[in-house]
């Protein structure tokens, strides 16, 4: 039997999550091997090393420290870095999740090396294009010859974009995690004794898109909303770089937040489980809120996640109230690595 190389291209957080659950898949699987490349897109070690660590994902084979700048910049020194990556290791296939800068640099460098590329969250869209999340991850659909949905709308979306080769329903990858992890979470995690938390008791919130930290108009407005939700009960805040640095700039603060250092996995997957609600831009966090059933206020003016929104758990902060809730079957069950990994087997095996 021939072994087959995947070559696997990690940046940031969302990614690092959806990697363990894939990575534990393909060794399972047993004909393909795997050499993990992460960009450094997240340095801080609260945002990157401490996933490897929770997860069990494997310690990269390669490390580009990549990070700062402008996208056009960064992407630029990550495409050039990770073109030299897949000449030395000549992959078969390079896998890329979501929509990060890293997803995008990942995708070009295997698609000009005529290398095929799995895209994982394929067919997600928001239908903003000021968004660079929106632009990066249409460009990797259409340079990308597996195409793992996870939702029956992001199947329709390829479809009118003319793309139907390669495409598969596979159900979500953060939601295998999600299975994985939270009864660890819930045994091992102090972070409510540490914060001195009563469940359901608090809000948790998060912000880190480019839309929502680089207008001080916006951010201003989103902290103002964090601290009315605070006067009703606490806010927990794990503070992103990119929103402290921002804060930082235009002279705004976290009064009235408890405003931390972003957490480990297992940490906030245990806040989330006993909270209120969540308000956050983060389209991972989203969906985890519905995993464990916690309403979420999605700080942007629209969501790739719709279903969250049509089953009544999500709401936009400037939308109208909850829809009536149901649950959101296509999501999957648990199995989406599974099937990720027997269909790549099966595809470079023939």
């Amino acid at each position: 039997m021939t072994t087959k190389t995947i070559v696997t291209v990690v940046g940031a957080r969302p990614q690092f999550i959806k990697a363990a659950a894939l990575s534990a898949a393909l060794r399972r699987e047993g004909r393909l091997r795997e050499a993990l490349v992460h960009t450094g897109q997240h340095h801080d070690a609260n945002m990157s090393e401490v996933f490897f660590t929770d997860l069990g994902l494997p310690a990269p084979a390669h490390h580009l420290g990549i990070h700062g700048g402008g996208h056009g910049a960064m992407t630029g020194r990550m495409l050039a870095a990770i073109e030299t990556v897949l000449e030395a290791e000549r992959p078969d296939a390079v896998v890329v999740y979501g929509d990060t800068n890293s997803t995008l640099a990942g995708a070009l460098a295997a698609a000009k090396l005529r290398i095929p590329v799995a895209h994982v969250e394929a067919g997600l869209r928001s239908f903003n294009r000021a968004m660079p999340e929106e632009l990066n991850r249409v460009l990797v659909d259409h340079c990308s010859s597996w195409l793992f949905c996870p939702t029956a709308a992001s199947v329709a979306h390829l479809a009118r974009e003319g793309v139907t080769a390669g495409v598969h329903a596979v159900g979500d990858l953060m939601y295998d995690v999600t299975l994985a992890v939270a009864d660890a979470a819930r045994r091992n995690s102090t972070i409510l004794e540490r914060l001195d938390l009563e469940p359901g008791a608090y809000s948790v919130a998060t912000v880190h898109r480019q839309e929502n930290t680089d207008d001080p108009a916006r951010l201003a407005a989103v902290l103002a909303h964090l601290r009315a939700v605070a006067a009703l009960r606490p806010v927990v805040f794990p503070v992103h770089p990119r929103t402290r640095a921002a804060a930082l700039r235009f002279g705004l603060d976290f009064a009235g937040l408890r405003a931390i250092e972003p957490l480990s996995y297992v940490d906030m997957t245990r806040l989330v489980m006993a909270c209120h609600d969540v308000h956050t831009d983060s389209g991972g966090l989203q969906k985890e809120a519905y995993f464990h059933r916690r309403p979420c206020v999605t700080l942007r003016g629209e969501t790739e996640w719709v279903e969250t929104v049509a089953c009544g758990w999500a709401r936009l902060w400037t939308g109208p109230d909850y829809l009536p809730r149901r649950d959101i079957a296509e999501y999957g069950d648990g199995r989406a690595a599974e099937r990720i990994a027997a269909i790549l087997a099966a595809d470079l095996a023939g």
